[in-house]
């Protein structure tokens, strides 16, 4: 397979994004772009990239789906005994990346974490399809396993063990990522692209700028 990936390109045409023209509050910002997003019919909109790192600073980042925005920030369910559970623990501060390129647009997300509290993990599990609470038990996630045939054993133990209601599993639940930065991205033609950040100053106020493509 011979793909020239320095030759892809298109140009970015949509719209455009102003300080003057957003929001005062980024989560109202983001709400907008969020229900634009549904509403352009994206698949998942809601899945975000997930940065976290080490003490020591090795970065790592994979795939989640927001859960919900509340309590100040942006919630994701996990296994806490993942890499990124463990990463977490260590140094509880990540990043999120939304992309939705049919709409040209990003928002990337910085900030503090912290785990939901338990009442809130067992509300969000009590709503999971039954398949998925037993693959929270059948899977020890980010562990190597045998083979394909493990993981299909341990969610036949799980099934066995939960003939009716599922327990929440005490090492998954939620953590919540509460924001100092926000910076969404609007794609513009020739790569000048409309960037424009938040900063928090104080609990609820935010300072805008715009931001050099």
């Amino acid at each position: 397979m011979n793909t020239s990936v320095e030759n892809l390109r298109r140009e970015y045409m949509q719209t455009r994004l102003d300080t003057e023209s957003v929001a005062a509050d980024p989560f109202r910002q983001f709400g907008h772009w969020l229900h634009q997003a549904y509403d352009a019919g994206i698949e998942e909109p809601n899945a975000m990239a997930l940065a976290t790192a080490t003490p020591g600073g090795q970065p790592s980042c994979r795939v989640v789906l927001l859960r919900g925005i509340s309590g100040g920030g942006f919630t994701f369910y996990t296994n806490y005994l993942s890499r990124k559970g463990e990463e977490l623990q260590h140094n509880p501060h990540a990043s999120l990346l939304f992309f939705w390129p049919q709409l040209e647009r990003q928002i990337r997300i910085e900030g503090r974490i912290e785990q939901v509290t338990e009442a809130e993990s067992d509300a969000y599990f009590a709503t999971r399809p039954r398949d998925s609470q037993l693959g929270a038990w059948a899977s020890p996630q980010s562990q190597a396993i045998q083979d394909r045939a493990e993981l299909d054993r341990r969610l036949r133990e799980a099934a066995q063990r939960f003939p009716e209601e599922v327990v929440r599993p005490a090492h998954w639940g939620g953590y919540r990522l509460i924001p100092h930065h926000f910076e969404f991205w609007q794609g513009r033609e020739s790569r000048l692209h409309d960037r424009v950040r938040y900063n928090r100053v104080a609990v609820d106020e935010w300072a805008i700028k715009r931001l050099a493509p």
